[in-house]
Parts: structure tokens; sequence; C-alpha cells
């Protein structure tokens, strides 16, 4: 069979403009898969990072949006397996005008010392973090931010409240990198409470637990859960990845949304695919009549076809997938506010095998009932054949 495929190669080539056309309507929609793919295996099959593995989050049950007792901490610490706990209090606020994108980012209350600690990956002079214990009012913003916002050592940043009922005046201590914590900001926790009004002083959003190994996680979780499962705050126990994920459910069910533009981009390029083979077969009935007077069988005229279909679609596929390489990058850029998981978007090994596979698998099936039904056509039909 492959010992026709320069023969296939050069009949898919033979109308031009019909083969350029389909190779680009190809190109572009295997370029949209290729990009919706990346953001799959982005969100919901990144690897986890070395710290990331021993960290998880506990959080009410029901919703982010509800708030556990700040007593859970100090229980929390004593599970076997804990080496390190910390409150992780959501914000929100506004920072200046909140219609502008770039002004949205993470801003959590935290209990410096024992937060750094569990931060394991962080990156930060010793000076900086001495200053963020000291400093009650002080915060430590991530290196991406600071650079996107033109934040500076001993900056003052003012969080206007919308969830809590006041207003955080910060100054700028500290500027570290940590790989899991981007376009984020960190203040201490006990300068929000100290605000708040005192019914709202025994609550928080979430405690972050930082275990001795990645194999006690699993273990932690379920006995976290098991020890507030019959109370009024019930908890859910997870990795600090499916807490970040938590986040992208506030915009609905994106992995359904995700597939479900795969598979109708993956229906559309059939369509597409189809119509081509159809109408490149009916041209060439007579030839087919040719080739068989000549002594090729039904089976090798079947794979030449369907060899022409795939050589479209993997020309299409290669495209596509140097599209989508070019373009996952300003779609990563401009995901991140609200997506900090698509900071790295790139086309994976893994993502660039989908991509092509389904190149394959349209080129096939939708050639196979035009060449099907050709390679059945008998001698004297097909020389007859006048279209």
């Amino acid at each position: 069979m492959f010992r026709y495929f320069s023969f296939a190669f050069k009949n898919s080539l033979r109308n031009r403009r019909r083969s350029v056309l389909t190779i680009s309507s190809i190109a572009v929609s295997l370029c949209l898969l290729g990009v919706l793919v990346a953001m799959y295996h982005a969100l919901f099959y990144a690897q986890q990072t070395p710290g990331q593995a021993l960290r998880l989050v506990v959080r009410h049950r029901v919703s982010l949006a509800q708030p556990i007792p700040v007593a859970y901490e100090a229980k929390i610490r004593k599970v076997p397996g804990v080496r390190e706990v910390s409150v992780w209090n959501w914000f929100g606020g506004t920072y200046k005008d909140n219609r502008d994108p770039k002004n949205f980012f993470a801003r959590l209350g935290v209990e410096p010392k024992a937060f750094m600690k569990i931060r394991t990956q962080m990156e930060m002079p010793e000076d900086q973090r001495r200053a963020f214990i000291e400093d009650r009012t002080g915060c430590v913003v991530s290196s991406d931010l600071a650079k996107k916002l033109g934040f500076k050592l001993g900056d003052r940043i003012t969080l206007l409240g919308d969830i809590y009922p006041v207003n955080l005046e910060l100054k700028v201590v500290g500027i570290f990198d940590d790989p899991d914590a981007l376009d984020t900001l960190f203040f201490n926790y006990d300068y929000l409470r100290d605000a708040l009004p005192l019914g709202r002083r025994n609550f928080i959003s979430v405690v972050a637990v930082l275990a001795d190994s990645p194999e006690d996680v699993p273990r932690i979780a379920q006995n976290i859960d098991n020890m507030f499962k019959d109370s009024s705050y019930p908890t859910k126990s997870e990795s600090e990845q499916q807490f970040a994920l938590s986040f992208v459910s506030f915009l609905g069910n994106i992995k359904l949304f995700l597939l479900s533009i795969c598979a109708a981009v993956t229906f559309t390029i059939l369509l597409v695919s189809g119509n081509t083979m159809a109408m490149s077969v009916r041209e060439r009935i007579k030839e087919v009549g040719v080739l068989k007077t000549l002594g090729f069988n039904n089976d090798t005229i079947l794979g030449i076809i369907i060899g022409e279909a795939v050589c479209i679609a993997l020309i299409g596929g290669v495209l596509g997938l140097l599209l989508a390489s070019l373009l996952t990058v300003g779609v990563g850029k401009a995901a991140e506010v609200f997506m900090p998981q698509l900071h790295n978007l790139s086309i994976e090994p893994i993502t660039a095998l989908i991509c092509l596979g389904v190149a394959v698998f349209i080129g096939i099936v939708s050639s196979f009932i035009p060449a099907w039904n050709a390679a059945r056509t008998n001698i004297l039909d097909s020389l007859r054949y006048a279209g």
C-alpha cells in the first residue's frame, strides 16, 4: 500500500485551487481545535509542581463563598501528617478601576510566618521576608504582577472592600517569585481581622495545609473532612490545583464548554473534507475504470483514495498546529487574568498528537464512503460514467 503513497500525494494536489481551499479550512479548524485542546489540558491535566503536591486547601463543602470557623485552623494542625497550616482568606475588593481587567488579581490575607513555610517554592530576599512578618500593613506581590502594574518596594496600595466592609491601606514590602502564585498579592490577615466587626472575625475563607509528603495528602484530606462532616460547617479538602480550578468553575462548566466546541469543530471539518472527497471521486470515476483495467484491485484503489484524503488532512493539520502554537501565546496572555493556569499555554506533544490523530481520522472517515463506492464500481460502468 505504501508504494503508492507518492501517487496518492500527487493526486491529492491535482486540483490545486480546491486542495488549497480544503487545506486552509482544515488548518483553521484544527488551529482552533489545537488551542481548545491545549486549554483543556492546561486546566485539567497539567502536572503538579513539587510545591503543589505537598499542599491542600480546606474550604466549606458547599461553596468557596461560604466561610468556615477560624477555630478549624488549630484543629487541622493536630491531624497526623500536617506540617504547617495558615489562614488563607480571599479579600476581593477593588484596586483603582475594576472595569480594567488588568487591575484584577488575587488578594489574599495570610499569616506571614506560617504562610512562608507553606510556600516551599517562594523566592524572596530575607530582609523582605522579615519586613512582611513585622509590618502589619505590609504586603508582598508576585514579580509578574509587580512588572505588569509597576509596583516597587515602598509603594502604597489601596484596596476598597466589597466582600468585607473595610478598606485596606497596604505597603509593598516584598516582591517574590513563585511558579504557583502568579498575579497575586498577599497581605497580613491580622490587619484585616482587626478592622472587621466583631461578628465577622471568627470566620475565614480557607485553611492552607502543608503535608509532610505527597503520599500523606489524600489521607489528610479524608481525615479533615471526616472531622467536620457532622458540624454546621462541613469541609471539602482538595489539592491546591483543584482549588484553583474552583475559581474557573465560577464561569460555568468549562469542561463541557470546551468539549462541545471541540466536537462541533471536528464535525465541521468532516463535512468540509467529505464534500471535497465526494467531488474529487466523482470527477475520476473513469480513471478508476482505467486503473482496474491496468490490474489495480478494489483494495488498492480504496487505499489510494483514502490516502489522498489523509494527505490533505495531514497537511492542513500540520499548518493548523503551527498557527495554534503562535495563537496559544496570545490566548494565554489574554486569559491569565481570570485563569492563571493558562499563563504558559502552549501546544504540548500530547496536544499535537491528538490534533494529528483527529486529522487522520477526518481523512479516513470523510473519504471512506466515496472511496468504497468508487472501488466497487465495475470497469464497464466506470468507463461509461459521464459525470
